[in-house]
């Protein structure tokens, strides 16, 4: 049996905390390790469980989830660990708080009231670091509530992508999947995933969510 996923919670509702945990603890291939009421004490149960995933609410009292998810990802970079992945939980469709957060490093977001199958899905997918959630939706966020800052000059690393490679960053920040980048293309999906792979590693990002973010901020997509 391959290793388990470890997961850890940061929300301020017991019942939900409750249900989490249940849920998770339910799968083979997933392990409950922590939780945490509030996003300081989120910080400290991410230094001593380390879990693989993160469920981060936005709303909480004493530290909220923006600020406790760049903590927690400064953090194990100061201990130069790989950092974990970090979902966060928003009660709303469009929440500028999640796309501060996903600004702030947050691997991706999901609703509150997401089907638990689909929630359970968002976890290995995000761990396995080979798919985003809602790269659309994450889009959709950052058009919603451009930032308006001013155009910035375009990191060194960008010049180090090959054409191809831009053409597929291009397709994928505007949240398209690696089978219609394919059918775009003309490529197998196989070599979209390669392309997409060592167009994270140029751009020293974490997934595709951070790609988004990263031509957001750039300016490279309109």
């Amino acid at each position: 049996m391959s290793t388990q996923i470890t997961v850890g919670l940061v929300d301020d509702q017991a019942l939900f905390r409750a249900g989490i945990r249940m849920l998770v603890s339910s799968q083979p291939d997933l392990k409950f390790v922590g939780e945490a009421s509030n996003g300081a004490e989120g910080i400290t149960m991410a230094a001593t469980a380390r879990p693989d995933v993160i469920l981060m609410d936005i709303r909480m009292p004493v530290m909220d989830g923006i600020d406790s998810t760049r903590a927690i990802l400064a953090a194990a970079d100061s201990r130069g660990e790989a950092p974990p992945r970090i979902i966060v939980l928003t009660t709303f469709d469009l929440d500028e708080a999640a796309t501060r957060a996903i600004r702030g490093g947050a691997s991706g977001f999901l609703l509150k009231d997401t089907d638990p199958e689909f929630l359970l899905a968002a976890i290995r997918t995000v761990h396995s670091g080979t798919a985003v959630i809602a790269a659309s939706a994450t889009r959709e966020l950052f058009e919603h509530f451009d930032s308006g800052v001013a155009a910035v000059e375009v990191p060194a690393s960008f010049s180090t992508l090959t054409s191809r490679e831009r053409d597929i960053f291009l397709l994928a920040s505007r949240g398209l999947s690696n089978a219609e980048i394919a059918a775009a293309e003309f490529l197998s999906e196989a070599t979209v995933k390669t392309h997409i792979s060592r167009i994270l590693a140029k751009l020293g990002l974490r997934d595709r969510v951070q790609l988004v973010v990263f031509a957001f901020e750039n300016h490279l997509v309109e």
